[in-house]
């Protein structure tokens, strides 16, 4: 017996989550680009990649929104 089902549900709902992908990838890329730029931030570099990398959508926005020091 296969589960077809979910495969289904999977191919229904793909075309919504390539869109979702593309912009939290684009985040992402963004976001670690402007932290190589900066010279400082709040808190140790290495910390916010690894918040920016592992903590998906809402680390790039951490990021944003606390890490970058104004130059």
């Amino acid at each position: 017996m296969t589960n077809n089902g979910g495969f289904e549900l999977f191919r229904q709902l793909l075309p919504l989550l390539i869109p979702i992908l593309i912009i939290e990838l684009g985040l992402v890329v963004y976001t670690l680009i402007d932290l190589a730029r900066r010279e400082r931030t709040r808190g140790p570099k290495w910390l916010w990649a690894a918040l920016i990398l592992l903590v998906s959508l809402f680390g790039p926005i951490i990021y944003l929104l606390f890490g970058r020091e104004q130059e």
